[in-house]
Parts: C-alpha cells; structure tokens; sequence
C-alpha cells in the first residue's frame, strides 16, 4: 500500500533493506486472490522467502499495484546476507513473537488464528503451543491471560490442554518448513468437524483446498503435495528480483 500511494502520487520509494529470518526457504501454497485481504495481499507463497527489498522490486516488476502502476524505487542491499543466512533478529518484531524458535514455528502454528484453538496468545510462549480446554490426551496445560500486546486473547482465562513446541528443534521445524501436521492433529483431537475452522481461515492459508482435505481426511504429506509445483514455479518467477545469493 505504501508502494501504490508512492507511485500514485509520484514520490520515491526508498527500502532500507534487512533479512528475512524465514528468508532460507519458500514453501506453501500461492495465494487465490479471490482470497485477497489485509493478511494477504500477493500472490505469492506462504513462506516467500524474499527480503522487503526483494519483494518490492518484484511487486514493480510483476506489475501487481493497482492498474498496473509502478512506484520509483531505491532498495538499499544488505551486507554479509544470503538466502542460506540463519539470522536472529536483534529485537522481538512483536510481542507476540518473542524468540527466534516462535518465528520460525509461526508460518505454520498463525494458521490456529484461524481456527476455535489458542496458539498461547496470553501467555510468555505464544506461536509456541496449541490447545483448547476440549483437546484430549494430553497433561501440558496454559491458561491464556490479558497481557500487554494480547489484551483480549482467545480462550481468555480458559485452561487450555495441548502440545507444547518449545522444545521442538529448529532444525524439525527447517526441515519440515510450513507444516499441517500440528493443525491436523488439533482437528482430529477436537473432533469438531468444520465447525474447528472460522472464516478467517481461508485469509490465512489462501486456498479452498486445504482445508477441504483435512475434512477429508488427508495427511500433511499428500496436502503439502498439491503446492509443491507452485513454489518451483515461483521460485523462477522471483529469480530476477533475488539481491542475495540462494
């Protein structure tokens, strides 16, 4: 949006740029964008993979602002960065994401935004666990609180059963990229059916398909499998936008 008001109005864009910590891999499914919203705006994957300067240039030269505009734009590179950089950035982007281990787990535990579950808004390790007070089988427990950056967070003050990720290896989570296996599993837990899903959730994810085949039963294996010809399509497709080396 800053982009389109710049190039509407004729004025210079200037990106400053900085890495990406999930910049090391591009993975899940390209957005529909029919599913268009202020959560996704692009129609890119899940993970992109990209820097902000990367990403802008890309924007310019897909032609993806409004009535094909195309903003005046400077992007200042980084130094010392690569596409296989593992860089921690110096200061928590958000509350809510307070560690490296929570960014790397968010592009897959954001989709429970979606859903009837708490992902730990409320408590220190958000982005990090999932749970419900319904969910089964399981002696971890939180009890999501109002807290600053998570003032009226879902389940407010419910004990909520789940799994903890805290100790979940970055390097699973590297090797696993954005991964269905934790929200197939609450699904199946919570024995719901569509209703364990919202409206929000196809802004999330980006697709009708995904969640049609957790209805149906599929693993993550054979969903992740549906996406997989989009990101080396994309992968191509970004090639002339890349600052730094893959």
């Amino acid at each position: 949006r800053l982009m389109d008001a710049c190039a509407e109005h004729n004025k210079e864009m200037i990106v400053l740029d900085r890495p990406n910590p999930n910049g090391f891999y591009v993975d899940g499914p390209i957005l529909d964008m029919k599913h268009k919203s202020d959560v996704g705006w692009l129609p890119i994957p899940v993970v992109h993979g990209m820097t902000l300067g990367e990403l802008a240039l890309m924007i310019n030269g897909e032609k993806w602002l409004p009535q094909s505009r195309v903003c005046k734009l400077t992007v200042i590179p980084c130094k010392h960065y690569t596409h296989s950089s593992l860089y921690e950035l110096p200061i928590a982007p958000s509350p809510n994401l307070p560690n490296i281990h929570s960014i790397y787990l968010y592009p897959s535990t954001c989709l429970f935004e979606g859903t009837v579950m708490s992902l730990g808004r409320g408590t220190s390790f958000p982005f990090e666990v999932y749970g419900h007070p319904k969910y089964k089988g399981s002696d971890f427990s939180f009890t999501p609180r109002s807290l600053p950056g998570a003032k009226n967070p879902p389940l407010l003050n419910q004990k909520c059963y789940g799994v903890d990720l805290r100790n979940v290896p970055d390097e699973y989570i590297w090797e696993n990229g954005f991964d269905l296996s934790y929200l197939i599993d609450a699904y199946n837990n919570l024995k719901v059916g569509n209703s364990f899903f919202s409206s929000f959730f196809e802004k999330l994810v980006g697709v009708d398909y995904i969640r049609k085949m957790i209805v149906a039963g599929e693993t993550h294996e054979k969903i992740k499998e549906m996406w997989r010809v989009d990101v080396e399509k994309f992968k191509k497709q970004r090639m002339p936008y890349l600052l730094y080396e893959e």
